[in-house]
C-alpha cells in the first residue's frame, strides 16, 4: 500500500478502514465487499429516483433535440475530466447507435490538437465556445456536461451556443449551479447528490435517457 511522503494514506477517503498496518485481510475483505455493495446500491438508486424525478425534463429536452435533428441539426457535446468522456459516449451512441437511425453529432473534446492550440493561444476557458463559433448553426444542438454545473468553459460554450440560436442542453449535479441558473440553457437535467462518483454515474444514465427519448420521437408514433 503506497503512503505519501507526509505519512498520509492518499486514498484513505475512499476505505477509511483499510490501515497501513493491516494484516488479517479476512475482516478487511468483507469490508471491502461491504463497501462495494453499498456503492452500487447507491448508485443504483440514485439512477433510478433522478430518472423518475427527471422524466418530464428528460422528455422535453429529447423532443426538443429531436426536432432540431430532423430539421438537419447537429448535436455538438462538451465537458471537462469525467464530462468529456461522457460527452465522447453519448455522441458514439448518436453516430453508431445499437438500434434506431445514426445522427449527426461530434464531441468538442475529441480533437487535443485543437483543444491545446485554443487553449494556449485564446484560453482554457473559450475552447468550447471558438469550436462552436467555428462550426456551428442554428438548428444544432450544444449539449454541455458538468458535475459542478459551474465550469466556466462549459457556460462559456452554453452563452455562445444561445447568441447563435442553438438548441442548449445543460447535465449538472449538486444543486445545479451556475449551469442551472443560466439563461442560456434551455433544458438543464440535475442529478442531485454531493457524491462526484455516484453523479456521473447518474449522468450517464439521464445521457442514455435522452438518446433513447430522441429515437423515440424520431420514430414516430407506433403503426
Amino acid at each position: 500500500m503506497t503512503v505519501s511522503s507526509s505519512g498520509v494514506e492518499p486514498t484513505g477517503f475512499l476505505y477509511p478502514f483499510i490501515e497501513a498496518e493491516e494484516r488479517d485481510s479476512g475482516p478487511l475483505l468483507v469490508d471491502l465487499a461491504t463497501s462495494a455493495r453499498e456503492k452500487i446500491a447507491a448508485s443504483v438508486q440514485l439512477k433510478t429516483d433522478t430518472l423518475e424525478l427527471r422524466a418530464a425534463e428528460i422528455e422535453s429536452a429529447a423532443g426538443a433535440m429531436a426536432d432540431r435533428f430532423a430539421r438537419g441539426g447537429r448535436l455538438y457535446a462538451f465537458g471537462n475530466g469525467g464530462s468529456a468522456t461522457d460527452a465522447d459516449s453519448v455522441v458514439a451512441r448518436f453516430r453508431r447507435p445499437p438500434s434506431g437511425v445514426a445522427l449527426a453529432a461530434a464531441s468538442l473534446v475529441e480533437d487535443r490538437a485543437i483543444l491545446t492550440a485554443l487553449g494556449n493561444d485564446v484560453g482554457f476557458e473559450l475552447i468550447f465556445a471558438r469550436q462552436l463559433i467555428a462550426h456551428a448553426r442554428p438548428d444544432d444542438i450544444a449539449l454541455g456536461i458538468s458535475t459542478s454545473g459551474g465550469s466556466a468553459n462549459v457556460l462559456a460554450g452554453f452563452a455562445e451556443a444561445a447568441r447563435r440560436g442553438l438548441l442548449t442542453v445543460g447535465v449538472s449535479g449538486y444543486a445545479g449551479g451556475a449551469m442551472a441558473a443560466s439563461g442560456d440553457v434551455a433544458h438543464c437535467i440535475v442529478v442531485r447528490s454531493d457524491s462526484v462518483h455516484r453523479i456521473q454515474e447518474a449522468q450517464d444514465a439521464v445521457l442514455r435517457a435522452l438518446w433513447a427519448g430522441v429515437q423515440a420521437h424520431l420514430a414516430g408514433p407506433p403503426r
